[in-house]
């Protein structure tokens, strides 16, 4: 059995239309906060909208759709995912850490609000993802045990282990001669770690076998170390960033992929990892037509850059 290929299903339409049902989700949960006046709850929402293409929660409802799960049911945990996501581009842009200008072509929230409203504004969508996580809108959906192992995976991939992790290794290595292990290590953490907790905690709300949970974690491993050289070559490039398009001060400092091997060796390190994606997949069969086009897609946006093939 083979996954289909991009050629029957369109990526694009599919995308915008979960990133709306996503962005309605999120207007909802953040409409319990206070009226707009107060410049936290400003700050907050200044993250959340506009956002990117959603991917990370995306992947979560692409999961949990593709095992059965409804649509209804996944929303809380996949907004959770967003939040944290959102929490860590703010906190990423800071001074002391990326020290970035632009997101997205848009003033970073610290240049609007300020380092510590954009400090309190990440703080504040860190808390509401697990307090979305341990809600009745939550647990409606799945059951008290399914919501604490959702808290169990988003909660390491956001800390010391994962994403928080990963921003260490990061800033230490800047400036720095990195090895590969090096490199892929904190791309694991940093990107690969929400990455791959998104698909996760999906698969676990659609009740997913210890087999299908294992398929779709090797998937989302090799998704999310792909997406963070996608994002390295398309850096060397000086061109679009992904879905997190921004300027920084500190980006030629950074321990990057082509930084390493070269961009030859980085890009057949994402055929590889593309490839072995797609295996992960081949089980699901046309259920899993979304996952695989995302992956082709991540990739080809950085093979093909500049004209290579």
């Amino acid at each position: 059995m083979t996954v289909p290929a991009m050629s029957s299903f369109d990526l694009n339409e599919y995308l915008r239309g979960q990133c709306a049902v996503v962005d309605h989700a999120l207007e909802h949960y953040l409409s319990n906060y206070p009226v707009a006046s107060q410049t936290l709850y400003r700050a907050m929402r200044y993250g959340i909208f506009p956002g990117g293409k959603r991917i990370r929660p995306i992947l979560t409802l692409a999961a949990g759709e593709l095992l059965g799960a409804a649509q209804a049911h996944l929303l809380p945990f996949a907004c959770a995912v967003e939040m944290i996501h959102v929490y860590s581009l703010i906190h990423d842009d800071l001074p002391a850490l990326d020290d970035d200008d632009l997101r997205r072509g848009a003033p970073t929230a610290h240049k609007v609000f300020g380092d510590g409203m954009a400090l309190l504004a990440g703080d504040g969508l860190l808390t509401e993802a697990f307090h979305l996580l341990s809600s009745a809108e939550a647990t409606r959906g799945a059951t008290p045990e399914l919501a604490v192992q959702a808290i169990h995976e988003l909660s390491r991939a956001a800390g010391a282990l994962g994403l928080v992790g990963g921003q260490a290794l990061d800033l230490e290595a800047e400036e720095k001669t990195v090895d590969l292990a090096t490199v892929e290590m904190i791309h694991v953490r940093k990107t690969g770690a929400l990455i791959l907790a998104a698909l996760r905690i999906g698969a676990r709300v659609a009740n997913a076998t210890s087999a299908d949970l294992a398929r779709l974690s090797r998937y989302g491993e090799y998704l999310g170390l792909a997406f963070q050289i996608a994002d390295d070559i398309l850096d060397s490039h000086g061109g679009e960033v992904g879905t997190a398009a921004k300027s920084s001060h500190k980006e030629a400092k950074k321990a990057t992929y082509p930084s390493v091997v070269g961009i030859v060796v980085a890009r057949e390190r994402l055929r590889e990892l593309l490839s072995l994606s797609l295996v992960e997949l081949e089980t699901f069969g046309a259920r899993a037509v979304a996952l695989a086009a995302i992956a082709r897609q991540v990739v080809r946006r950085a093979i093909h850059i500049g004209g290579a093939s």
